[in-house]
């Protein structure tokens, strides 16, 4: 009897649809996380000519490609595998009257072509990945030459307190406090380190790349010669 292998799915643990990801994203607008993306935006974007190509891989609800895509000078897409995310974060557009576009799709093979973008961004998702060496290989190759891939995420050595600071910020009420902190020292498991990291970079067709720590997070930066 033939068997056909299974393929694998493009993440790790629970699955971030329906009702758990509608609760994400209503934690994720909350104190003053929206005008923090927006910095962020801003400063991550500042170097792009207008009429650049952006991409955020796993955008979740959408918020911080909203905020890049918003001055208007720059065409955002975001790509998430997560069918509830894509709905949310297409709703989250409507309403701010902002154009991204959206897309359903998994990191370790991006329904793009070969060189569509200048920068690509994921945020606090890559630790979830399950073929996270696929994902590095996917952004190299739909990268433009001389553009660059920003991973930054939750650093394996982020301490209790580093993330109960940062529950804090948030100003939740204390259920969605607890969880939310709880649910980060889960997935801190997952997390990499410094070290796995530059593997992975090295690794990948980028081979190499610039890596920093700070608090809960690390940020890696590889270019596309």
């Amino acid at each position: 009897m033939q068997t056909t292998e299974r393929p694998q799915k493009g993440y790790k643990g629970m699955a971030m649809e329906g009702m758990i990801a509608r609760w994400y994203a209503r934690i994720r607008r909350s104190g003053s996380q929206i005008e923090e993306w927006k910095k962020q935006a801003a400063h991550l974007t500042s170097g792009l000519p207008d009429g650049a190509a952006v991409l955020e891989v796993a955008p979740g609800p959408g918020y911080f490609a909203i905020e890049m895509a918003r001055p208007g000078r720059l065409h955002v897409t975001g790509l998430d595998i997560s069918h509830t995310f894509v709905a949310i974060a297409r709703e989250n557009a409507r309403q701010a009257g902002i154009s991204v576009d959206f897309r359903q799709g998994n990191a370790s093979s991006m329904p793009f072509a070969e060189g569509s973008f200048d920068l690509i961004i994921c945020q606090a998702a890559f630790k979830n990945f399950s073929q996270p060496d696929k994902a590095i290989n996917e952004m190299y190759r739909v990268l433009r030459k001389g553009g660059v891939a920003i991973i930054q995420d939750m650093w394996k050595e982020a301490s209790n307190e580093t993330i109960r600071a940062e529950v804090h910020g948030m100003q939740l009420g204390s259920v969605n406090a607890f969880m939310t902190e709880r649910a980060l020292k889960t997935l801190r498991r997952r997390a990499y380190t410094r070290e796995q990291f530059n593997r992975l970079a090295t690794e990948s067709a980028f081979g190499g790349g610039e890596i920093e720590t700070s608090g809960l997070g690390i940020e890696v930066r590889m270019k596309k010669p």
